[in-house]
């Protein structure tokens, strides 16, 4: 008997259950639009009239120097200028321009391609679109906090609004690598250490971004990235060698990126990093046996820039010409800023090193991708000056920008109901670097097309919502690195002057994002000390963290009273952070990612798997077990943690059966009861633990969360579902399995505690 998994592949036996393929997960399935079925019959007369030079400048992509960005994107590599690049885009050399802005210049470039070229092949305008445009909302790591996949959707929407307006299709976003070792710079671009948080988080900017016509004139194009398995980079150091094994690759590394693929996505980026010596930019059996092959994916790959000319360094290529071949031949559709493909594809099909077929292949789904958001039929969409004047930083954009801000922000401590503030009749003192600070609102990614002149920092924010604003004492002391003259003297004076301090310390903007991986995610030591000297005024402080990672906090910072975790917030940052301070909005956010109690504890998640011996419920026993020599190795703050101004209990779990069937659906509820004096929002979380498997399981995994909005006193009943298809893991032969056996189950409100129960998935019965 042969039995059939949801999406068609084949299930086997194994040692205790049934295999699946490894599309199944979660019930996925990657489908083609409709423009990728089959190639129209414009496509191959188009094809069937191009030079082997002007196939290769439909697989080109190149920074947009026509209409260049303010701010450095990327490394200077083959850079153009604008006369050349006109002049090889009516060669029909170029398909693709990046990172350039303003419908204008857009529409006379385009021109250029449409008018001015032999073929006439309308030009793809990208960029990288993370998290807002010129209106800028949380990064996507805070936004995550949200745990709101609804909230996500809208910001994205209102970006891409905002962007096509500029005259750009494309964005190369949503960033949906799992990253789970804080030192890691670019953890501030995804959704955190979990896996299933990952999928939901990425589905919603897919569909936000690309709205639901992709020929609409406000539909941008989503780009999970980057394939694949960037977030394990070794050590947190970025561009590192990733080594991993084929379990991990497909249980936490790939599911993100099928999830966006069946929310819709038409493209992929490539990886920088290798896998197990293996670049991503020229690794077959990622690109084609996996992403095409076994998941059906019919969109384009764009590698990164610069990624297939980077094989040469890796050792991998030989030199630019072998680097091109690689690249091609393993499944890279465009070349993004190296050249290479222009350069040599030409001769490589010509000598026979390349089959015209893999190039005509590539052609083939660029030109499906431009003929799927309408370019051929209107080359100009996006490109109206006179819609980007009334599209851009609109009040209901800043509107978004400064809720999705005040949603994102996480209570990680409030001692003695310290927060909220009054708004009248306390003196506050506003120390720190990031006190009236503007330059670090937004986010690494935030800055390069944002209009920096809608930023708005904490102390104008403080200021806007307080009776008397001259109650407000600001002083930076320090910068985020290094000391001002008298700086110390100055703060320690102002918190002496004042009865609460807020204190705002942290990162920099400079210090997450891309290149900007750190050996130790503390607060800079200058800070650290000016927190010492605050504390020592014997005043209340708040923290206010501004962060872009997890960050180990240690000292006066950890025994705060309150501290809040701001991240880089957008726009809006600073009336966001108000909001929650003086209780116009009760604090939500729930952590995407686990806050160590040291730096030396990275990579940590929470979600790890047991060990043989593992650490004993005694804090104080140290012999023999899984642990560190000075600390346990458990979070400061878990996955999921977070408190607001009021307070919530879970009762009654209930699962509706103890033995569940193979084909059948355990519905889990529980109650949920606020318990505190103010209405307040909670974010329900389940998890699971599979008790025994034939590979070792995570000592939970969360399978499915809801936010429940509550007046004081109100009680609801949450809902929750499993199947047997969210109980699979990768076994012991690589591929998806399910086995019957034990399972616990937990209703909690953070990783670390909850509602307890417990069933048993039973075996197939084959009647």
């Amino acid at each position: 008997m042969v039995l059939k998994t949801k999406t068609g592949g084949p299930v086997g036996s194994s040692r205790r259950g049934f295999l699946s393929g490894a599309a199944a997960l979660a019930g996925l399935a990657v489908t083609a639009p409709p423009a990728f079925a089959r190639a129209s019959g414009r496509i191959e007369a188009l094809l069937a009239q191009m030079t082997l030079e002007e196939k290769a400048g439909q697989l080109s992509c190149f920074a947009d120097m026509i209409r260049p960005p303010i701010g450095d994107i990327n490394p200077l590599v083959n850079i153009r200028n604008a006369q050349t690049l006109i002049a090889e885009i009516k060669a029909g050399r170029i398909g693709t321009l990046i990172n350039g802005v303003g419908a204008q210049a857009a529409l006379d470039t385009q021109k250029a391609a449409v008018e001015g070229s032999r073929l006439k092949i309308p030009l793809l305008f990208a960029a990288d679109v993370i998290h807002g445009f010129r209106t800028v909302y949380p990064i996507s790591l805070a936004e995550a906090a949200s745990f709101d996949p609804h909230l996500a959707e809208r910001t994205a929407r209102a970006a891409a609004v905002e962007a096509s307006a500029s005259g750009l299709h494309w964005t190369f976003a949503p960033m949906v690598d799992v990253a789970r070792d804080q030192r890691w710079g670019r953890v501030a671009e995804g959704s955190g250490e979990d896996v299933y948080l990952g999928e939901v988080m990425a589905a919603a900017r897919v569909r936000g971004f690309q709205g639901r016509d992709l020929r609409a004139e406000d539909s941008m194009l989503a780009t999970p990235k980057h394939f694949a398995g960037y977030g394990a980079v070794m050590a947190g150091m970025e561009y590192n060698s990733v080594e991993m094994s084929e379990a991990t690759l497909r249980e936490t590394h790939l599911p993100p990126f099928q999830a966006s693929f069946a929310a819709g996505a038409m493209t992929t980026m490539s990886a920088f990093n290798d896998i197990n010596g293996i670049p991503a930019t020229a690794n077959r059996r990622l690109l084609t046996d996996i992403l095409r092959g076994e998941w059906g994916f019919k969109g384009v790959v764009i590698s990164d820039y610069t990624a297939d000319q980077e094989l040469v360094a890796h050792g991998y290529a030989a030199d630019d010409r072998d680097a091109a071949r690689l690249a091609i031949l393993a499944g890279i559709d465009i070349s993004m800023q190296s050249g290479l493909y222009n350069r040599y594809l030409p001769e490589l099909v010509t000598s026979g090193a390349v089959p015209v077929e893999a190039v005509d292949q590539a052609v083939r789904r660029v030109l499906a991708l431009k003929e799927a958001i309408g370019l051929f039929d209107n080359p100009y969409r996006s490109l109206d000056p006179e819609v980007e004047r009334k599209h851009t930083a609109t009040l209901a954009m800043r509107a978004l920008s400064r809720e999705s801000g005040a949603r994102s922000i996480v209570l990680l401590k409030n001692d003695q109901g310290l927060l909220p503030l009054p708004k009248a009749g306390k003196r506050l003192a506003l120390i720190g670097p990031f006190a009236d600070d503007r330059d670090n609102v937004l986010g690494a990614w935030g800055g390069f097309f944002a209009d920096r002149r809608l930023n708005v920092d904490l102390a104008t924010g403080l200021r806007a919502q307080m009776a008397d604003p001259a109650n407000l004492i600001v002083e930076r002391g320090c910068e985020v690195e290094t000391t001002i003259a008298g700086g110390f003297e100055r703060a320690v004076a102002a918190a002496q002057a004042a009865d609460i301090v807020l204190l705002a310390v942290g990162e920099s903007e400079d210090m997450t994002g891309e290149a900007k991986s750190r050996t130790d995610i503390r607060i800079p030591p200058v800070q650290q000390r000016l927190a010492e000297a605050i504390a020592a005024t014997g005043k209340p402080v708040v923290v206010l963290l501004r962060h872009g990672r997890a960050i180990a906090l240690e000292g006066v910072v950890k025994d705060a009273p309150a501290i809040l975790a701001t991240w880089f917030l957008g726009s809006e940052m600073g009336h966001a952070v108000a909001d929650v301070l003086f209780g116009a909005v009760n604090p939500s956010g729930r952590l995407p990612v686990s806050f160590p109690i040291d730096s030396g504890q990275q990579p940590f998640f929470y979600n790890s798997r047991t060990t043989g011996r593992p650490a004993p419920a005694d804090p104080n026993a140290q012999e023999y077990k899984a642990r560190w020599r000075s600390i346990r190795n458990d979070a400061l703050y878990p996955f999921g943690f977070g408190l607001g101004y009021t307070s919530f209990s879970l009762s009654d779990l209930k699962l509706s059966t103890a033995r569940l069937a193979w084909d059948d659906t355990l519905h889990v509820t529980a109650k949920v009861r606020n318990t505190g004096q103010v209405h307040g929002d909670h974010v329900v979380q389940l998890y699971i633990r599979d008790r025994v498997a034939s590979r070792t399981r995570p000592v939970r995994e969360l399978k499915g969360f809801q936010r429940v909005s509550l007046a004081p006193g109100a009680e609801r009943e949450v809902h929750f579902e499993l199947r047997r298809e969210n109980l699979m893991f990768v076994g012991d032969n690589d591929y998806w399995t399910v086995e019957p056996g034990a399972f616990d189950v937990w209703v909690a409100n953070s990783c670390v505690d909850g509602l307890m129960g417990s069933f048993e998935l039973l075996p197939f019965d084959r009647g």
